[in-house]
């Protein structure tokens, strides 16, 4: 057994993906994050083996925050120190959901033929989704608060538990939409952070919103590659997969700039975003 291995007390990326997923404290779950990276970064483990378990259906979530519906959530605002804090909580909360759905990503689909670079890209991924919470968490208390002192969404993976028995539904919801929506809006969380003087939360969202570009590169990338090898055609097989999996339209207006960076072209998103 190599020393990363043994670091971890996981037999392959399969199993420590799964213990990312059923760890129920949201710090550790970051850390273990950066350990089950760091091990498979270097060669430490294998992708799977044969004492795999089946990747759990849904993540194992912290007493705290109370989950709570879409209508059921109270209206987030940007006035005072309160609202900074409500906003940075919400955002705690969606990268804690990044972490998870990164690392099913790359642990529910080790038993499918795809190239090592898949498993780099989406470990990677959850790896900087580990990193954006604990610097969230980190302006949580500086602000005299934490993860938990909030209420939460609770419908965050529900597209992960409807896509989990397909890799293309998975890429074209998760990354090509939701994570281009951060692109679209983080640009205008970070001036009002700015503009309310607290250039320290400004900075983490800037360095999320840098890394997200790279998140959704991946997801393109992947997903044209596999409608490639599977002589779909990319565009409107995201369409139709869309369409089926996500409720309502895409909103405007669009981050053009930032979605070309990622690869995210308009033809693929701008006719899912009227009703014609």
């Amino acid at each position: 057994m190599s020393e990363e291995r043994a670091e971890t007390g996981f037999t392959s990326l399969a199993a420590g993906a799964r213990a990312v997923l059923l760890c129920g404290n949201a710090e550790e779950k970051a850390r273990l994050a950066h350990v089950v990276a760091k091990s498979w970064r270097g060669g430490g483990l294998p992708l799977t083996s044969a004492d795999d378990a089946p990747m759990p259906v849904r993540p194992n979530r912290p007493a705290r925050p109370e989950l709570l519906s879409h209508r059921d959530m109270p209206k987030r605002t940007f006035k005072g120190p309160r609202g900074r804090f409500a906003l940075l909580h919400a955002l705690a909360h969606i990268e804690l959901n990044a972490i998870d759905l990164a690392f099913d990503m790359a642990g529910r689909w080790t038993q499918t033929d795809l190239p090592r670079a898949f498993f780099d890209d989406w470990v990677r991924v959850g790896d900087d989704e580990a990193r954006h919470f604990l610097a969230i968490e980190g302006r949580l208390k500086a602000m005299d608060g934490t993860y938990g002192d909030l209420p939460a969404h609770n419908g965050l993976w529900e597209t992960a538990e409807e896509t989990r028995h397909d890799l293309l539904a998975r890429l074209a919801v998760v990354p090509m939409v939701l994570e281009a929506r951060g692109l679209d809006v983080t640009p205008g969380m970070i001036g009002k952070l700015k503009a309310a003087q607290d250039q320290a939360s400004a900075d983490v969202l800037t360095m999320i919103y840098h890394d997200e570009q790279q998140h959704v590169g991946a997801g393109t990338r992947w997903f044209s590659y596999l409608c490639h090898s599977q002589g779909l055609l990319a565009e409107p097989t995201f369409h139709h997969l869309v369409r089926k999996h996500f409720r309502g339209l895409l909103k405007h207006p669009f981050n053009v700039e930032a979605r070309e960076t990622a690869g995210l072209t308009p033809p693929f998103y701008l006719p899912l975003s009227t009703a014609d």
